[in-house]
């Protein structure tokens, strides 16, 4: 059954902040837009992901406000961008979007999360004990694999896009198949052989496509 995506509470301007080393920041109960009856969200990026986040001549910037009936005003000084908009359900989705390019993924990839069934996992590597640089990088190369193999396998088993950015790996799929991608990372993540968590998506695969002919 597919996730229901929150839906996010009026009037109130929420900040998420995506870099790496910062936590999450609660702004004023209030629209900077000044209207009472907008939805806005307020983030932070990482500055070297403004640049694909507006696009050429900000085209991107352009359609993710087109598509979601919102408006974007970035600060690409400082990696902030707020949202705002009168269509919750839309205003969530494009922040979604945001997030997904702040982790590294291309603003066509992102959005697909415009898509009902499709949702955003962001493992972040520091909640499994990889507090240094050698260990994230041993873990990073065990997801990619030998020549970009495991990372190739587990999107081929899944349908799920992978990316692997700063001290995150994030996940771009429909919501019955990211749990699996990111189940998957996980047990790579914790020692499990490559071979073992290949073999695991190959049965998960067959389970799904047996429910689905029963249906």
């Amino acid at each position: 059954m597919a996730r229901k995506k929150e839906k996010p509470e009026n009037k109130e301007m929420k900040e998420e902040n995506v870099e790496d080393e910062q936590e999450p920041e609660q702004l004023d109960n209030q629209s900077i837009f000044g209207s009472g009856e907008e939805y806005s969200y307020s983030l932070r990026i990482p500055g070297d992901r403004v640049a694909a986040l507006i696009g050429v001549k900000g085209r991107d910037k352009k359609e993710l406000e087109e598509c979601s009936s919102a408006r974007i005003s970035v600060d690409s000084h400082e990696g902030d961008v707020v949202i705002a908009g009168k269509d919750a359900i839309k205003l969530y989705a494009l922040r979604e979007i945001i997030l997904a390019i702040a982790r590294g993924f291309s603003p066509d990839t992102a959005k697909l999360l415009l898509k009902p069934d499709y949702m955003l996992e962001i493992i972040n590597l520091k909640d499994y004990g990889l507090d240094n640089k050698n260990k994230l990088m041993r873990v990073k190369a065990r997801v990619i694999g030998t020549g970009g193999k495991a990372r190739r396998v587990i999107e081929e088993l899944t349908g799920a896009s992978l990316c692997i950015y700063g001290k995150t790996i994030s996940i771009i799929g429909e919501c019955t198949q990211a749990p699996n991608a990111k189940r998957a990372i996980e047990l790579l993540i914790k020692g499990s052989m490559h071979s073992t968590v290949y073999k695991w998506l190959e049965d998960q695969r067959r389970k799904a496509r047996r429910e689905g002919m029963m249906f």
